[in-house]
């Protein structure tokens, strides 16, 4: 069985549990992931959806607020 290498919008929105239309929100402001546009679809790739889940980790708190 072999890895998905590209997601479509609806796939995305899927795998992160957001709307298309925040998607199409971010790729409008900027501040998505990377995306190509072919044949007027728009696609996004497995290492670039990837790279953009590593820039959003962050560490995690303790219980009861800001350390």
């Amino acid at each position: 069985m072999s890895e998905q290498l590209f997601f479509s919008q609806e796939e995305l929105a899927q795998r992160w549990l957001i709307s298309k239309r925040t998607l199409e929100r971010w790729r409008w402001l900027g501040t998505g992931p990377r995306y190509h546009k072919i044949g007027g679809r728009v696609i996004y790739k497995r290492d670039d959806i990837e790279a953009f889940e590593d820039t959003r980790q962050f560490p995690p708190q303790r219980a009861g607020g800001v350390l």
